[in-house]
């Protein structure tokens, strides 16, 4: 049938609208999860927000004056002619590890910072997020595409520095004699763990990474094509309990269950424990965003090295699983599970009763190490300019973890995402589900 003017008329009156409703959400999404890292801080004082722990760690006022210095980097100064940068400091002070965004202040040095203020940037934030609004509002129709590809980027690069600021100021709050707590003590399961079932996976040729519509980092991609053995996974994580077992049998101090790297990290450490686990006389304790508290054996084991991953399930006589494996796994699964906004920021217990023979637990409580380093997926490109170092320039002595955690933001994961650390990083929310072959 024919095309008449007045078609045509409606159908780009419909397109305009879709347009503007695309900028509308835009504005909506950012702004609420700008709002979420705001609101994180609420607990805080102006003095916990500027300690730094360790080297790993970061102020949660930098974790603040970052995730607003990417914004005006590589969006504000870029599309925006009429913009004023809030100040000129700020692009050395909050660079992390971009270097072609120029020098940048030293990591281990970030907690030296009295200056900037938090209140100051708190007013860098309100700065940089009007102009970001103004900027999705006004901005020409051919560079929209551009620019709203990199406002979702750097909305989840947000959500990634909102799991980080619980982390660090974990950490913050660890290392005080007072062990302040960051929320107020929050309900757990005291039952027993469900028993650990196994589920069969038939392996053959499949394929990961990301592929379709919806948001990913680069590492995600290109989708390809793996050959799996028959493999079989434990329907749950580790649990605490379980991890005592490895602890009473003194695993730490046989090194026949370690790597060697890995041994040589416990003896210069002296590990005698997961982080953040504490005996007093035959009673363990852990210490949690909500204080210390009583170890309860039934909850996933969280904040495990991935040396400490692999030498206890080599204690249990089984394995980690490939990242290729998790996936394989996870594939299908609803994206259900202890996220940041159900508020225990803690693992959970399993509070099912273990009999179904399907993977559990997968998303959310802890992230899972896997037995796969970090390394580019084939026919991997990064991006060009300074993006491009976003994850590219970090695929080398890292491991990779899968399934997000208890302080994740709820709608920030999936199956093929691929979070990664180095093996001895203890500080993040990292247990382990194991695996062994079949046949």
């Amino acid at each position: 049938m024919q095309q008449g003017m007045g078609d045509v008329v409606f159908e780009t009156a419909l397109q305009e609208e879709a347009r503007a409703g695309d900028r509308r959400s835009t504005v909506e999404r950012f702004g609420a999860v700008r709002g979420e890292t705001e609101s994180l801080t609420a607990n805080l004082t102006a003095e916990d927000q500027s300690i730094q722990s360790m080297p790993d760690v970061s102020p949660t006022k930098w974790h603040l004056g970052h995730t607003t210095w990417f914004f005006e980097t590589f969006l504000l100064t870029r599309f925006d002619a009429d913009y004023r940068v809030f100040d000129p400091a700020f692009g050395f002070l909050f660079n992390s590890y971009y270097e072609s965004a120029g020098p940048r202040h030293p990591r281990p040095e970030r907690g030296l910072l009295s200056r900037p203020t938090v209140d100051i940037v708190m007013a860098y934030r309100d700065h940089v997020s009007a102009a970001m609004a103004r900027l999705i509002e006004r901005v020409s129709e051919p560079e929209w595409g551009e620019i709203a590809a990199l406002i979702e980027l750097g909305i989840h690069h947000e959500q990634q520095h909102q799991e980080l600021i619980l982390m660090d100021i974990k950490h913050v709050f660890s290392i005080n004699p007072l062990l302040p707590a960051y929320q107020a003590l929050q309900l757990q399961v005291q039952a027993a763990a469900a028993p650990l079932v196994w589920v069969d996976f038939a392996g053959g040729l499949k394929e990961i990474g990301h592929q379709g519509a919806g948001f990913a980092f680069d590492n995600e991609s290109p989708r390809h094509k793996v050959w799996l053995e028959p493999f079989r996974l434990a329907a749950r994580p580790v649990t605490c309990g379980e991890y005592l077992g490895f602890i009473e049998e003194r695993g730490y101090q046989r090194p026949e269950f370690w790597l060697s790297d890995g041994w040589a990290t416990v003896r210069g450490q002296n590990w005698e424990a997961p982080l953040y686990w504490q005996r007093d006389g035959e009673e363990w304790s852990v210490f949690t965003l909500s204080g210390r508290r009583r170890l309860n054996p039934a909850e996933p084991v969280c904040h495990l090295s991935f040396y400490e991953a692999d030498a206890f399930a080599t204690w249990a006589g089984k394995r980690l699983p490939t990242e290729a494996e998790w996936e394989i796994a996870a594939e299908g699964l609803p994206i259900l599970g202890n996220f940041a906004d159900r508020g225990h920021l803690h693992p959970c217990a399993d509070a099912s009763s273990g009999g179904m023979a399907q993977p559990r637990q997968m998303y959310g409580e802890v992230w899972e190490w896997t037995a796969s380093p970090y390394t580019a997926y084939p026919r991997f490109r990064p991006a060009g300019g300074a993006i491009g170092e976003y994850n590219g320039k970090f695929m080398c002595n890292q491991i990779v973890l899968r399934g997000g955690s208890a302080i994740t933001p709820p709608g920030h994961i999936r199956a093929t995402y691929r979070n990664f650390f180095p093996p001895s990083a203890r500080w993040a929310f990292a247990g382990l589900r194991l695996a062994e072959d079949i046949g």
